[in-house]
C-alpha cells in the first residue's frame, strides 16, 4: 500500500510516494491497547516531551487517581523505593497491542511498600480476593477493568460491618488479623457490664443472642440491658424475695454452698439452724426453689434411721424428741427419759455411752437388746460358781451397780465362814490365781479350807500330821504373829525358871535345809549340855 502527498513549489508539482513502514522510523512501535487513543504523530506530545524523555508530569496528568494517591504521599507508587524512579522504567509502551504495562511478579511483590503490611489471615489471600470493584468507591476507578488502586486500608473496605453500625468501626480495637472469632482483643472488664464469677466461663452467644436484621444474621452487642438478673435470667421465686438477687446470692454460683449467704430463711416460715445453716439449699430444694416443702416433722426430709424401732401404731416419732439440729450424733435424750424406759439407768450404767450398749455391731438398736446382766456382760464366773449363789446369773447377788469391784457376799452360806484377817481380803485375793504369763484363773467351787490352800507353810512341814498341817493350833485368824495359841509346855521341852524370858530366836535359829530357808523349831536338843558349854 502506498501513499501519495502533493507539495506545490514554485510551479512544480512534487508528488511524494512512500510505503507505510517508514512510520516505523518514527514510532518505536503500536501502543497498547489501553493507549490506542494516543496513536498519531500528532499525539506524541501527549506524553513526550520534545527533545527529552517521557514525562512524568505527563503520566500522571492523564492518570490523576495515582497522583491523587502520590500527592497524599500513600500507595505503592509513593514509597521512597518507587517515588524516585521514572515511570516509563517500569510501565513503558510502543510494544504492541497485547503487551501488559502493569505487569510484575505477584509473588516476590513487597506489600510493604503499598503502606499495608499482610499479616495474619491477609497474608494467606490471593490478590484477586482483595483487589476487585466491589470494594472500590472511587467510580472512576471503579470503572477499570481492573486495577490495583482504590482500595482503603479500613476493615470495612472489605469485609461486611457484622455489627450494623452499632460498634465502632475501628474493628482493630476488638479484633486481630489471624481470624474475626474470637474478638482476642476484646476486654469485657472495660465495659459498664465487669464478668466476674460463674459469668466469666460461659459463651458469648449466651447474653448476646443471634438474630436475622437486615436479611443476614447479626449479634447483639450494643443496648443489652444488665442493670438486674433478671434481665437476662428468669426469676425463680417469681418476685417473693423480690428483684435484689444479689442480697441472697452471688456471681459464684447461684446456690453457693452452705445455702445462700445473705438469705434470711425465716422468710420461707423454716429457719435454719445449727447443721440446717451449712446445707446445700439442693438438697432440701431438689426440684424449683418454690415448690413448697413439708417441713414439720423431721422425717419429712430424713429417713428414719433407727428403722422405725421407735414406732408407735407404725407412726415413727419426731427425731427432736432425742436430737437436736446441731447435730446427729448430739442428742437431748435424758436420763430421766430412759429411766421411764424398760431399763432405768442406775450405777455405774449412767456414765456408760450409748454406743457400748446400743451399737455393739455396725447398726445401733434399741429395742429388743436385754435386760438382765448376762445379755451384755460375759458370765465369767460360769462353771466356776455354782448357780446357788447367784440365782438366774443374776450378777446383782454378789456385785452392785455402782462398782463391778464392790462386792457383798455372805461367805456364812459356804462351808468356810470368815474371820479375822479374812474379813480384810478382796474376793480375788483368795480366789483368783495370778499366774506367770500375767493372767488370772479363777477358783470358787472345791477350794480346800485348810490353810496351806492359800498359805505357804513357812515351817516346811515340821509340824505336820498324818500329812497336814494344822495352823490352827498355834495361830489364829487374826493375824499370824505372835503365834498366841502355842503352849510351849505341851512339847517335849518344858520352859521354866530363866528360860521363860529367852527370845525364841535364842534357841530356835534360822536354818538352810535343801534350798529351803526357815526357822528350825524341832531342835531335838534337850539336853543343858546340846546349848549350855
Amino acid at each position: 500500500m502506498k501513499i501519495r502527498f502533493g507539495h506545490i513549489i514554485g510551479a512544480f508539482l512534487i508528488t511524494v510516494s512512500f510505503s507505510i513502514s517508514a512510520f516505523a522510523q518514527i514510532s518505536p512501535g503500536a501502543l497498547s491497547k489501553f493507549h490506542t487513543q494516543l496513536e498519531g504523530l500528532s499525539n506524541c506530545t501527549k506524553c513526550h516531551t520534545l527533545g527529552d524523555k517521557v514525562s512524568n508530569d505527563k503520566c500522571l496528568a492523564c492518570h490523576t487517581e495515582l497522583k491523587v494517591r502520590i500527592d497524599q504521599k500513600k500507595g505503592y507508587h509513593s514509597s521512597a523505593e518507587v517515588k524516585s524512579k521514572q515511570c516509563a522504567s517500569c510501565h513503558n509502551d510502543h510494544h504492541g497491542l497485547t503487551f501488559q504495562i502493569v505487569r510484575f511478579d505477584k509473588d516476590k511483590f513487597n506489600h510493604n511498600l503499598s503502606g499495608y503490611k499482610l499479616t495474619g489471615a491477609h497474608s494467606k489471600k490471593k490478590c484477586e480476593d482483595c483487589h476487585k470493584a466491589q470494594f472500590i468507591n472511587d467510580t472512576k476507578i471503579k470503572a477499570k477493568k481492573f486495577t490495583y488502586l482504590g482500595l482503603k486500608t479500613e476493615c470495612l473496605t472489605c469485609h461486611a460491618d457484622y455489627h450494623q453500625k452499632t460498634l465502632p468501626v475501628t474493628c482493630a480495637d476488638c479484633h486481630n488479623d489471624e481470624k474475626f472469632k474470637p474478638a482476642s482483643k476484646f476486654d469485657h472488664q472495660k465495659t459498664k457490664f465487669k464478668l466476674a464469677g460463674k459469668h466469666e466461663h460461659i459463651t458469648c452467644e449466651e447474653c448476646h443472642k443471634t438474630s436475622v436484621v437486615n436479611g443476614v444474621k447479626f449479634q447483639q452487642f450494643k443496648g443489652v440491658k444488665s442493670t438486674n438478673c433478671t434481665n437476662c435470667h428468669k426469676d425463680p421465686h417469681a418476685n417473693k424475695f423480690g428483684q435484689n438477687c444479689a442480697q441472697c446470692h452471688n456471681n459464684e454460683s447461684f446456690i453457693v454452698v452452705g445455702g445462700v449467704k445473705n438469705f434470711d430463711h425465716s422468710k420461707a416460715d423454716f429457719k435454719l439452724e445449727g447443721k440446717h445453716v451449712n446445707v446445700a439449699c439442693k438438697l432440701c430444694h431438689k426440684q424449683k426453689l418454690t415448690t413448697p416443702l413439708k417441713f414439720t416433722k423431721c422425717t419429712d426430709c430424713h429417713t428414719d434411721y433407727h428403722n422405725k424401732q421407735f414406732a408407735k401404731n407404725g407412726v415413727s416419732p419426731d427425731c427432736a424428741t432425742c436430737h437436736t439440729v446441731k447435730s446427729f450424733t448430739e442428742f437431748s435424750y435424758t436420763i430421766d427419759q430412759h429411766n421411764a424406759s424398760v431399763f432405768p439407768l442406775k450405777g455405774a450404767h449412767v456414765a456408760t455411752p450409748c454406743f457400748a450398749c446400743h451399737k455393739k455391731q455396725e447398726k445401733w438398736k434399741f429395742k429388743e437388746i436385754g435386760k438382765a446382766c448376762k445379755d451384755c456382760h460375759d458370765n465369767i464366773h460360769n462353771t466356776f460358781i455354782n448357780e446357788k449363789y447367784y440365782p438366774e446369773v443374776n450378777c446383782e447377788a454378789c456385785h452392785n451397780l455402782d462398782s463391778w469391784n464392790s462386792v457383798e457376799f455372805d461367805h456364812k452360806k459356804t462351808k468356810f465362814e470368815l474371820e479375822g484377817a479374812h474379813t480384810k481380803q478382796t474376793c480375788r485375793d483368795c480366789h483368783f490365781n495370778k499366774e506367770k504369763t500375767g493372767h488370772a484363773t479363777q477358783k470358787f467351787a472345791g477350794l480346800a479350807a485348810s490353810c496351806t490352800n492359800c498359805h505357804k507353810d513357812v515351817h516346811v512341814k515340821q509340824f505336820e500330821t498324818n500329812g497336814i498341817t494344822d495352823c490352827k493350833k498355834c495361830h489364829t485368824s487374826d493375824s499370824f504373829k505372835p503365834a498366841s495359841k502355842f503352849d510351849h509346855s505341851k512339847t517335849k521341852f518344858v520352859l521354866d525358871g530363866k528360860h521363860l524370858n529367852v527370845a525364841c530366836s535364842k534357841c530356835h535359829k534360822e536354818v538352810t535345809q535343801q534350798g529351803e530357808t526357815f526357822v528350825l523349831y524341832k531342835t531335838n536338843k534337850l539336853k543343858c549340855e546340846d546349848c549350855h558349854l
